[in-house]
């Protein structure tokens, strides 16, 4: 069916932009910095900041990543965000996630300097998200979301949407920018969550359901009103004695089933993910503009 959302064209047509963006800088002698930080050795983080690094090469941005052991102190890296605050070279700061126990992370993304914060996590782009000041950082995978649905054609004003998940990565900024009164908003967003009474029944009513909920194949098409625009977000790691290493990862969203009633569907992988890396490069290269302006 040829009702598929396709993240990595959307995502390049997005990249192409930003190397317009990062051409205009280099011509004023100015090439976007990103530091990212890893602290221990998580399989999943060190694959995730290898793919930023590898597409900030590709755009022509700097990067610089900082490996910590995991038995890094909060103090320490405190420490170094401090460090990376007060650096002039370096116009984006990403502290990847997850951390380490006994290392509270609201405290350090609230350390990073908020016209740094790529990630969009700083109260000071959270609040800025919610009064709907575009002076901010929107979060990296809610915004590529948005654009997902921007670019491929769908009708964001007016729209019932429902969002599976109130994370604070996802669910919540995801409903705070559909529901501004603004260009490509102006949406009636209703959050679903696990304490939620009668969920199937809440997503049926959805002209555009966003799923976040991290639980694997959760929505069947039983629950999707026909026609309704799909966006799974979900990343779940599940066993597959057939895959390679005995498991694979799959979507929130049951893609087979819901595929043949749904208007348009994101595919997973392919979907959301490129769209994030994609965001995050962008955030990089308005904070380079910014501080360098």
């Amino acid at each position: 069916m040829d009702n598929l959302i396709d993240g990595r064209a959307i995502a390049a047509e997005l990249n192409g932009e930003t190397r317009q963006r990062v051409a205009a800088l280099a011509s004023r002698g100015i090439q976007p910095h990103i530091a990212f930080v890893r602290v221990g050795e998580d399989p999943a983080s060190k694959v995730y900041v290898g793919m930023k690094e590898r597409t900030s090469a590709e755009l022509g941005l700097k990067s610089t990543t900082h490996v910590l052991p995991d038995t890094t102190s909060q103090a320490d890296l405190l420490a170094l965000v401090e460090r990376l605050n007060a650096d002039r070279t370096v116009h984006g700061i990403l502290v990847q996630a997850p951390l380490p126990r006994g290392i509270d992370a609201p405290t350090i993304f609230s350390a990073v300097d908020p016209r740094k914060d790529v990630d969009g996590f700083h109260p000071v782009n959270v609040g800025k998200l919610m009064l709907g000041d575009a002076g901010g950082f929107v979060p990296c995978t809610p915004g590529g979301v948005h654009e997902l649905l921007i670019r491929s054609g769908t009708t964001i004003a007016g729209a019932e949407v429902v969002i599976l998940g109130r994370g604070n990565i996802v669910g919540k900024p995801m409903a705070a920018i559909l529901v501004q009164k603004a260009k490509h908003a102006d949406a009636t967003v209703t959050i679903c969550h696990s304490r939620s009474a009668d969920i199937a029944g809440h997503c049926r009513r959805a002209d555009i359901l966003i799923a976040a909920l991290g639980v694997a194949r959760f929505v069947k098409a039983d629950m999707v009103k026909p026609g309704a625009v799909v966006i799974d977000v979900g990343v779940n790691r599940i066993a597959d004695p057939t895959a390679k290493n005995g498991s694979r990862l799959v979507g929130d969203v049951d893609f087979a089933g819901v595929q043949p009633v749904a208007g348009k569907i994101t595919p997973n992988p392919g979907g959301v993910g490129p769209m994030t890396i994609a965001m995050l490069m962008r955030n990089t290269v308005q904070a380079a503009e910014s501080l360098t302006c």
